[in-house]
């Protein structure tokens, strides 16, 4: 007889609803910074969390769904999800990859899936002036600069704590 094997443990779900939950709450709690023109989303950093494993490719998803949800507008909910989705799954495939220690490269597809859809999804649903090739560079640079604060510097920061720490990795990994 076999046995199917549920796709997250009841700890991954717990775990995966609670960077959601922790995600939804940074961006709703920061709000002004987390949404409009120029963006730092300080809960980005968690995005980079797919270096401990799968489960939190769907937890980065989610929680960026629910606040676009709470926090935003459809175009946003539409192609911020889509772009945080593509940032996660980027990561999770840089996993293994370090410089000096960082998982520098595991910052990387936050930091262009954001600029790339977010950028211009800016520039076309939320311009008052129509979205011009030098709108959406601008918007993409904007957008690329806040990832690059969140997921460069912050979301590393939270990668190497957690690598060092036997009980962080343990909560995050186990």
């Amino acid at each position: 007889m076999q046995t199917n094997k549920p796709f997250l443990s009841a700890r991954q779900l717990a775990r995966c609803a609670m960077i959601a939950a922790v995600y939804t709450v940074l961006c709703l709690s920061f709000a002004p910074l987390a949404f409009g023109p120029v963006q730092l989303r300080f809960a980005e950093a968690l995005v980079l969390l797919p270096v401990f494993g799968p489960e939190y490719i769907l937890a980065g998803t989610l929680g960026c769904f629910l606040s676009n949800l709470l926090g935003s507008t459809l175009p946003d909910v539409v192609f911020g999800t889509l772009a945080t989705l593509l940032a996660c799954l980027g990561t999770y495939a840089l996993r293994g990859r370090r410089v000096r220690g960082l998982a520098l490269p595991a910052a990387l597809p936050p930091i262009l899936a954001n600029a790339l859809i977010v950028g211009p999804e800016l520039a076309f649903f939320f311009s008052d002036s129509p979205a011009t090739l030098p709108l959406i560079l601008w918007n993409g640079l904007t957008v690329a600069l806040g990832e690059a604060v969140a997921c460069g510097v912050l979301g590393v920061a939270l990668i190497k704590l957690i690598e060092t720490s036997a009980g962080l990795r343990r909560v995050f990994t186990e």
